[in-house]
Parts: structure tokens; C-alpha cells; sequence
């Protein structure tokens, strides 16, 4: 009678685990046969944050430790450059944004520089003292115009090539601070907060950030938009969602979780072919090509003792094909080579 007693409890946890995995979307993920990716790992063991490409062959990457990489062959190579810094300052560079030769860097603490010659010379510019949070995400719009983003949620303009910058935000505490902040090419922003506890939105004709709820009781990893606009979110417990109605943001996809193998992701990318990829911690890089039902994982991927933080697929006008790279921890990237 008493082991009988003794094995209630037990029993109650598997019936309520399994009702719990029963609300979520969960797959069986094998691994893929062939890869699309190709392996660089670079001497220098920092992290790469953001690459861009100014043209089908010149292009810039840009990581913690001050690291600087340019290629001049399409990303198949790269060689260090140095930024006419003082030896003693130390940077993460975030992120860079070109428009033709025209292109704007930033970095923390409090850098932002700016080059007119496709990265031949860099200027450093002052944004004094009065900038709320650290510079987060630089976007080029236009000869001498550009958007800062900061860790504050405040978002800045410069139209003289950035003489002077104006607040685009009447309130950024309505962003909660930034773990995360995404734009699409139109000027609309969406952010997480820096608890991860909601989610903000900011269309390109407001000034004031409006929150929304997260999906779940699970604090929101990362958050971004898919090729159509329409948003995805990440959260802790390697959850997946997908926003089903662009005009409903609380409205959401059952949670998919892929893999179970205490790993966060942490970003996502839609390739060329519309097929979704989905990267993070030890080496997973997963990829669905039926819009999120199903998954596999990568075969060159896995293999490397590294985390993936941010997939970049990039299309614009002086590219004649996308370009793509996951961008991992020391000193490891992936390059599309389909």
C-alpha cells in the first residue's frame, strides 16, 4: 500500500507533463542531409555581431574586441582592418549599414563613425553626453541621412551626415529598455524589453513606442520580422512562435519547440528559397522548409564548438544574389553558398 501511495506523486508529474507537451508544437528533428553553408573560422577568437556589403565582392564585419574584418571577394575571405581609435578604448562593435559607399558604424561605449569612401576612411563622430542608453542599431536611409537606435529605446536622425542628430521618440520608456531591436526597410521598429517581460512596437509615423504582452509566461529571447513583415518571437525554453495576424499582435502560434536540449534560440533568418533558419546555443542551427511544421538540423553546423547569435540574409540593390552568414562565437561564421 505504501509503495502504491509513494508512486501517486510520480505518476501526477508524468500525466502533467504530458499534458504540457501536448499544448505545444513540438517536432522530431532529424539531421539534414546536405548543408548549404561553408565553415570560416578566423585566428582571432572574437565574437562577430554584423556584416554588411557594400557591392557584390566589398563588404565589412564587425565583432567585440575592436574587431574589424573587410572582404573584397564576396565573403570567401577575410582580412583584419584597424579603426583610427586610441589603443587604450576598447569596443564591441555592433553593427554596420551601407548605401552604395556611404556607410555608418557603431560600437559601445558610445561610438558611431561614418565613411563617404566604401570603409577607406572612417570619421568619428561626438554624440555628447546627453544620449540616453548605448548605440544598438545604425541604419543608412539616404546620402547623409541615417537612424540610431540605442539601448534606451530612443531613436535619433541625422540629415547632415551626423552634424546633428533629432529625437524621433517623445518617450522611449515605453520600449523598457532594449534587449533586442529590429528595423525593416520602411522604418518600422520592434523591440524587446530588456527583461524580456514584453515586447514594444513603433510604426514609422509615431513617436511613442506601444507595448504589447508577451506570448507566454516565458521571457521573449529575440523578436523580428519575416520577409512579409508579419513578426516572429523567440523565448526561453527554445520556444518558437509566429504572429498570425499583423493587425492582432496578441496573437500568436502555439509555442514549436524543435529541440529540447536546454538551449536557447537566439535568432532567425528566411533564406532565398523561404526556408527558415533558426540558430543559437551549441552548435544548433536548425532549418524548416515548410514554414515552421517541420525541422532539421545542420549537418556543418553542429559540428563546431560554437554559439550561433545572429543570421543575415542580405538583399538590396548592389547585390546581383543574396548573400547570407551565421555569425557565431569565437571566431566562427557561416557563409550561403547556395
Amino acid at each position: 500500500m505504501k509503495k502504491i501511495i509513494k508512486s501517486i506523486p510520480n505518476l501526477f508529474l508524468s500525466v502533467l507533463l504530458c499534458f504540457v507537451l501536448s499544448s505545444c508544437s513540438s517536432t522530431r528533428v532529424k539531421m539534414s542531409d546536405n548543408s548549404p553553408w561553408k565553415t570560416i573560422q578566423f585566428e582571432d577568437m572574437a565574437n562577430a555581431l554584423d556584416v554588411d556589403f557594400i557591392d557584390n565582392n566589398n563588404g565589412f564585419l564587425v565583432g567585440s574586441n575592436r574587431l574589424i574584418m573587410e572582404s573584397n571577394d564576396g565573403g570567401e575571405t577575410w582580412e583584419k582592418r584597424n579603426l583610427d581609435l586610441p589603443s587604450e578604448e576598447n569596443f564591441r562593435l555592433l553593427d554596420i549599414d551601407f548605401k552604395g559607399q556611404e556607410g555608418w558604424l557603431i560600437g559601445q561605449p558610445s561610438l558611431v563613425m561614418h565613411t563617404l569612401d566604401s570603409g577607406k576612411n572612417w570619421t568619428r563622430l561626438s554624440l555628447g553626453n546627453k544620449l540616453p542608453g548605448q548605440p544598438f542599431l545604425i541604419t543608412t536611409v539616404d546620402d547623409g541621412v541615417a537612424e540610431l537606435a540605442t539601448t534606451a529605446g530612443a531613436i535619433y536622425e541625422t540629415s547632415d551626415s551626423g552634424e546633428s542628430w533629432n529625437a524621433k521618440v517623445v518617450d522611449a520608456s515605453g520600449s523598457g529598455g532594449v534587449r533586442d531591436l529590429r528595423r525593416t526597410n520602411n522604418g518600422d521598429y520592434v523591440s524587446v524589453s530588456s527583461l524580456g517581460n514584453f515586447f514594444s512596437t513603433l510604426d514609422k509615423d509615431s513617436d511613442a513606442w506601444i507595448a504589447h504582452q508577451r506570448a507566454s509566461s516565458k521571457r521573449v529571447q529575440s523578436i523580428g520580422f519575416n520577409p512579409e513583415g508579419s513578426l516572429w518571437m523567440l523565448s526561453r525554453g527554445a520556444e518558437i512562435r509566429f504572429n498570425e495576424d499583423n493587425n492582432d499582435l496578441e496573437n500568436w502560434s502555439k509555442p514549436i519547440i524543435p529541440i529540447l536540449n536546454g538551449y536557447n534560440y537566439l535568432d532567425m533568418g528566411w533564406d532565398p528559397n523561404g526556408d527558415i533558419w533558426a540558430g543559437g546555443g551549441n552548435g544548433t542551427l536548425i532549418v524548416s522548409k515548410d514554414q515552421g511544421k517541420t525541422w532539421e538540423k545542420d549537418p556543418i553546423a553542429s559540428e563546431l564548438p560554437t554559439n550561433y547569435i545572429k543570421i543575415v540574409f542580405l538583399d538590396k540593390d548592389a547585390l546581383d544574389n543574396k548573400k547570407g552568414f551565421v555569425l557565431g562565437e569565437r571566431g566562427y561564421i557561416l557563409k550561403w553558398n547556395s
